[in-house]
């Protein structure tokens, strides 16, 4: 037994179902929230007089949930995107709170919306955009909220990867890909003017520079640029003088979480997320309410709403060892109001404690990452889960995690390594990455589980390796590359074979084609060494129990990835359990199938880990 016999354990319901609230956010009068809550277990938005009990549902969503959701200006509408089935192909509706009406506002097949930006001084306007003329690139256009009416503000010549809105809510600047990885940073006078260069980043810094914001002014530009320095700083480019100052910089760590005054659009407050968030402030007048809201509660805490007159504040903390609060804070009496937590049930339990570690990676290149142990006395000689995140150009952070809460909860150690290639550390952790598929990037994992033996923490001979999308390759990767060193893998959706990972990229997604050669491989003229990164081609060197987890309408890894492996193992007799989710995409949105899913892992990981779970 390696967790103490007085831990309870946690049910999955609790850990893997739906939030009983969460993501509050308040009414640009101010005199509302709105906030997702279930519906017979499928997550709709609620909203709420301040100040009254009349909480009710406002949309009316039966199947997937809604999951990413916000507030119009002009404070009548509720506006929220959904796909089909986790195909991606978000469409946008809007709800009318006094007609309780449900507007379908994108009903185009096969196109995807993505949302650029909403301004308080243009309430019934909205800059969305679609790939409706062309389904590799997005244009941009102006929605009338009254109306419904599209009108196309800004053409996609075919290499912009995003757009930059200025104070008029024009489109004013873009970010144009380059055929080697790079990315230029366009912009014009006015929507009628030509686009001209402004700079350009080479493939090295494309990934920790960008453009960001304008001025009030319109005359700068605020970017996040790596250029002469090793992490992504805070910069404002004057476009007239190509003059740029620094507003805000770390030696290691890119620039995170950007705060803007509403009214002034100035850069109020910048994060820097190093083992944990950490703020800058950059105008004085925020200052005491920093002060005061860190007085709250010990979290990490950010500003996830703000009324109009920028008066009251929506703030959410994370913590490692217990759910999410929320609460309004009151600028002018400099007070607090507790909401609610997103999971009331956690905190009937022991959670464990999430600790930042790092070690050397066997080349020198100092590795960041978080472990988790079993709350209890023993906390030597774990069964260890290597949980791989995604992307990889993303990273772990500190704060409540679910599944590290499962495993620790279980009785596992579990490590979460922000191996290079993972963003956030800076432009050299990240290119260490570059064509490290299946290799460097793997060996930061094998070097992270024998600094976990070395410590005392694992037993070597349980030792895990799970994960989602890359996370998944890597265990596909670890089954397959190093497979004395791992006693079983969980891969849910990642890729088995870079050569059709590539080729199969959704279309729109081709402005990032030139990343994914530079960084991974070219499918069309290094096949052999994508074979060489691809597990799918050393299948008959696998020893250990796999589970593996996919979503038939994934776009970005498709069902093929997992059904090519799947195959390959059948026919040479090698053990494995395969789910397949019908109505999933990448990842699994929807309860149901989430603790379907979870159910299997942890039955798996019992089985050859000696953990416990629930029956």
């Amino acid at each position: 037994m390696t967790v103490s016999p007085h831990t309870e354990l946690i049910p999955r319901q609790i850990l893997f179902g739906n939030p009983v609230k969460a993501s509050p956010r308040l009414a640009p009068d101010g005199t509302r929230l709105a906030y997702l809550a279930p519906v017979h277990d499928v997550l709709n938005v609620w909203v709420e007089t301040i100040g009254s009990d009349d909480a009710h549902p406002v949309t009316k969503d039966t199947e997937r949930g809604i999951r990413y959701y916000f507030w119009a200006f002009d404070n009548k509408h509720i506006m929220y995107i959904q796909d089909v089935g986790g195909n991606e192909n978000w469409r946008l509706y809007a709800t009318n709170l006094e007609t309780q009406e449900t507007r379908d506002l994108t009903p185009f097949e096969d196109v995807q919306v993505q949302i650029i930006d909403q301004d308080k001084h243009f309430p019934n306007e909205l800059l969305i955009a679609m790939n409706k003329e062309n389904p590799q690139v997005h244009d941009v256009y102006n929605l009338n909220l009254t109306s419904g009416e599209l009108t196309r503000v800004a053409e996609n010549p075919g290499n912009i990867a995003g757009w930059i809105v200025d104070t008029k809510f024009q489109v004013r600047g873009a970010m144009a890909a380059r055929p080697d990885g790079g990315m230029d940073l366009l912009a014009r006078e006015n929507p009628e003017s030509e686009w001209r260069h402004v700079l350009g980043w080479d493939s090295d810094d494309a990934l920790t520079s960008g453009g960001l914001s304008f001025t009030p002014d319109g005359q700068s530009i605020y970017l996040q640029d790596s250029r002469e320095a090793n992490a992504g700083r805070l910069v404002a480019l004057n476009l007239t003088t190509n003059e740029q100052s620094i507003i805000a910089e770390d030696p290691q760590y890119d620039v995170g979480e950007i705060m803007a005054n509403p009214d002034t659009y100035e850069i109020q407050a910048v994060a820097f997320n190093k083992d944990r968030v950490e703020w800058q402030i950059l105008d004085p007048s925020i200052q005491l309410d920093f002060d005061r809201i860190r007085e709250i509660h010990q979290g990490d805490f950010s500003i996830v709403s703000r009324d109009n007159a920028d008066e009251n504040w929506v703030v959410a903390f994370i913590a490692d060892n217990g759910p999410v609060p929320y609460y309004v804070y009151h600028r002018k009496e400099q007070s607090a109001e507790f909401l609610f937590v997103n999971m009331p049930a956690l905190s009937n339990y022991t959670l464990a404690q999430m600790q930042p570690v790092s070690y050397s990676a066997r080349d020198g290149l100092t590795i960041h990452a978080y472990l988790t142990l079993p709350v209890g006395e023993i906390q030597t000689n774990l069964p260890l889960v290597v949980n791989v995140h995604g992307g990889p150009w993303a990273r772990d952070s500190w704060g409540l995690d679910a599944e590290a809460q499962w495993f620790a909860n279980r009785g596992y150690a579990c490590l979460q390594i922000n191996y290079r290639g993972s963003t956030g550390y800076g432009k050299e952790h990240l290119n260490a990455g570059d064509r490290e598929w299946g290799r460097n990037m793997h060996y930061d994992l094998v070097d992270g589980v024998e600094w976990a033996v070395k410590q005392g923490i694992a037993d070597p001979k349980k030792v895990a390796i799970y994960g989602g999308s890359y996370g998944g390759y890597a265990a596909l990767v670890g089954a397959t590359f190093t497979p004395d060193l791992f006693c079983c893998a969980v891969d849910i959706v990642g890729p088995s074979n870079l050569i059709t990972l590539i080729r199969t990229i959704p279309p729109y997604w081709s402005t990032a084609l030139a990343t994914f050669q530079k960084r991974v491989g070219n499918a069309d003229t290094e096949e052999e060494f994508l074979k060489s990164r691809s597990p799918l081609f050393a299948v008959d060197n696998i020893k250990i129990p796999l589970l593996i987890a996919q979503g038939a309408n994934d776009p970005r890894v498709k069902q093929a990835e997992a059904e090519q492996i799947v195959a390959a193992m059948k026919s040479k007799g090698i053990q494995h359990e395969y789910m397949l989710f019908l109505d999933e995409g990448h990842g699994f949105a929807k309860p149901e199938n989430r603790l379907k899913f979870y159910a299997a892992a942890e039955k798996f990981l019992a089985r050859y880990l000696n953990g416990r779970y629930e029956d």
